[in-house]
């Protein structure tokens, strides 16, 4: 076995992908496949993930798909205890958010995510699926590594780059400078708070061999418009949106043993948009 295969590949590893059939849950799906790991997805929505489930099968890899609703405690708990006596579980990729955009059905007919208009139904919404349903089933796998014979396993979680600094609120404009829509607190308040949950989770695992990271990714092109597009370069260092695959070689990393001194860390890859 080569050096980098050593160091990146997921031989003989299970990882469980949240949010697996979104546009990054697919991205990140194919690329741990890929370096060898055997992979349990899981989303609420089922059309979702059976579409990445079958692109997974089109390169060679065959997971196992599992439809759940995170915010449900008792649902959470059930699947974990039967992924784990299924196998090992040495991974989990926290993928699953709730993430409003302009064209989303995400905000009620008439609610543009403007602050004062913003209903309370939608901000429980957000908190429920972005931070407790990490909860739920971060706490179930830690569990299950914990009682593991090898007591290793690593966690990553999505953060955003709005959980660093504030949304820019101008880039939703239209081109005639008419905002269409606004990117909603909730989004912001729960990343940040995503990214302070995994500093927490890896001191309080000081001392073992459960690592716990996040990942800050930047904007991921998806059939954004021109102008949307245009506004949005204008914002990074490097003057483009990310293509989704350039975010797999992160993952995988942030999986394997490539990154076994690092916990408690958040890696942005975001093409500079918070360094200016």
């Amino acid at each position: 076995m080569s050096y980098l295969e050593q160091m990146f590949g997921l031989q003989n590893r299970r990882i469980v992908i949240t949010g697996a059939g979104g546009l990054l849950g697919t991205v990140f799906s194919q690329a741990l496949g890929k370096a060898g790991a055997e992979l349990v997805l899981i989303d609420r929505d089922k059309r979702s993930l059976e579409l990445c489930g079958a692109k997974l099968k089109g390169i060679g890899v065959s997971p196992e798909l599992i439809v759940c609703d995170l915010t449900n405690y008792e649902s959470v708990y059930t699947i974990i205890n039967e992924i784990s006596q299924r196998g090992l579980i040495d991974g989990l990729v926290n993928s699953a958010a709730i993430d409003p955009k302009a064209e989303s059905k995400v905000l009620d007919a008439g609610n543009s995510g403007w602050f004062t208009d913003y209903p309370l139904k939608s901000w429980c919404s957000s908190l429920d699926t972005n931070l407790t349903g990490v909860f739920n089933i971060s706490q179930a796998v830690c569990g299950v590594m914990e009682r593991q014979e090898s007591g290793r396993g690593v966690i990553v979680n999505l953060c955003s780059t709005y959980g660093l600094v504030g949304p820019d609120q101008s880039i939703y404009k239209d081109e005639e400078g008419v905002q269409l829509f606004y990117k909603p607190v909730d989004y912001s308040v729960t990343k940040a708070g995503l990214l302070g949950f995994t500093r927490a989770l890896a001191a309080m695992y000081k001392g073992t061999e459960i690592r716990v990271n996040a990942l800050t990714p930047g904007g991921a092109f998806n059939d954004h418009t021109p102008a949307f597009v245009e506004k949005y370069a204008d914002r990074t260092i490097l003057g483009r949106m990310a293509d989704p695959a350039e975010y797999g070689g992160a993952i995988v990393f942030l999986c394997s043993s490539a990154s076994s001194y690092m916990t408690g860390s958040n890696l942005i890859i975001d093409g500079g948009w918070t360094a200016i």
